[in-house]
């Protein structure tokens, strides 16, 4: 993640008041907006001047909530990278979970200092948290319904444009071997993963579909296997022979991405596929299935396959429902009606538990406190890293039950 200079954040009104112009011709709010704070909720404008107008400049404690207290049901926080560039340079302290931690119930983020340094970011912050937690709890379910089976998030053709890296880097962080999308390769530094679609083949033929897998094999860069699409034309074990026939010990994989209303038991097709290609001594080559796949698919087939690709499962996936809510206030305790006011610490016990108590109060006795210093005086004091968060999350997800 590239960090932007603190002090061209450091004053607020300034940014805020700056006006940046949306003239985008994709519907997409820019970089700047977000960071001016442009990026809100027409209300908390009317807040800051209400507040500005009164000569109020009220010192808080705001909490980031999905649940008040623990609920059995665990989610996975993603987000928190651009929630703390959000905040970074502004005149708070920020603590959180690390991202890649499960939660359930109370706090993942905490923000302390004046809450005009804050407050028309309130939309954007719980946009940034809300649905890549919800994105990487989906993705993180699909891991564990297949954890030792290759998964690559196929979902981006799903999703707005602008936030496909979104999608991407929360399947990476929950667990994911890879991903399609070019652009969030290009921000993700790392490469795309993908064979060919339905439509390089239909180009060829149905006669020429040999041409096709072999155009393919010749034209790709030598790092990418050959893998080939075998269920455009005719039954998908007639395909894939004939791909054994074109490319012998050149090819590496199929992919088997039958749509759903021809599909029949997939589980039978892909082992009939492997009996045959054990049959003629291809039994080297991988099983990659795609198609409308989700959590129990997974399960069903990873028996059967080599390698997944998911789509709308993780990237369709309807984001977490968080708030911000205000829990003291010039350092008295607040909070609106059903909310639980104070600032509150959330610990991980050994066997599991999620606990959330009162930050004044001492924890459980072998509890490990979760919430982490992200900012300091307006200064970032974390880096991220996806593969660190992923592990993060595989360990965790162990721990919990997930």
């Amino acid at each position: 993640m590239t960090d932007t200079p603190a002090d061209s954040r450091a004053n607020t009104d300034d940014r805020v008041d700056s006006g940046v112009a949306a003239d985008s011709p994709f519907d997409t709010v820019t970089d700047e907006q977000v960071l001016a704070g442009r990026a809100t909720d027409a209300y908390f404008r009317r807040t800051r001047e209400t507040l500005t107008a009164a000569d109020r400049t009220p010192e808080v404690v705001a909490e980031v909530t999905v649940d008040q207290f623990p609920t059995g049901g665990f989610d996975l926080l993603a987000g928190v990278e651009n929630a703390v560039e959000l905040l970074a340079g502004r005149d708070v302290d920020v603590a959180a979970l690390p991202p890649g931690t499960l939660f359930d119930g109370g706090p993942v983020m905490r923000i302390e200092g004046s809450y005009l340094a804050f407050a028309e970011l309130e939309t954007a912050l719980l946009g940034f948290l809300s649905h890549a937690t919800g994105v990487a709890t989906a993705a993180l379910r699909c891991r564990r319904a297949a954890p030792e089976t290759t998964l690559l998030s196929f979902g981006a053709r799903h999703v707005h444009p602008a936030i496909a890296g979104m999608v991407e880097k929360s399947a990476l962080q929950a667990g994911f071997d890879g991903f399609s999308h070019v652009a969030a390769g290009d921000q993700l530094d790392r490469d795309p993963s993908g064979t060919m679609p339905h439509a390089l083949v239909i180009c060829f033929g149905r006669e020429d579909r040999a041409d096709a897998w072999r155009a393919f094999a010749e034209a790709a860069p030598d790092r990418t296997p050959t893998v080939a699409l075998c269920d455009t034309y005719d039954d998908e074990v007639s395909e894939v022979l004939a791909a054994v026939d074109e490319l012998g010990d050149e090819l590496d994989g199929v992919r088997l991405d039958t749509t759903g209303s021809r599909r029949g038991d997939f589980r039978a097709i892909a082992r009939e596929v492997a009996w045959e290609l054990d049959a003629r001594g291809h039994d080297d080559v991988d099983i990659f299935l795609s198609g409308g796949l989700g959590p129990a698919d997974l399960r069903e087939l990873r028996g059967v396959a080599d390698g997944f690709g998911v789509g709308g499962f993780v990237s369709n996936a309807d984001p977490v429902d968080c708030s911000v809510d205000l829990v003291e206030v010039d350092g008295e305790p607040a909070a609106k009606r059903g909310k639980l006011s104070g600032a509150k610490s959330v610990y991980r016990t050994p066997e599991g538990g999620h606990h959330v108590g009162r930050r004044d109060r001492d924890g459980p006795a072998d509890g490990e406190s979760l919430l982490e210093p992200m900012i300091e005086n307006g200064d970032r004091v974390v880096s991220f890293d996806v593969d660190a968060t992923a592990e993060r999350a595989l360990v965790d997800a162990e721990r919990v039950g997930f």
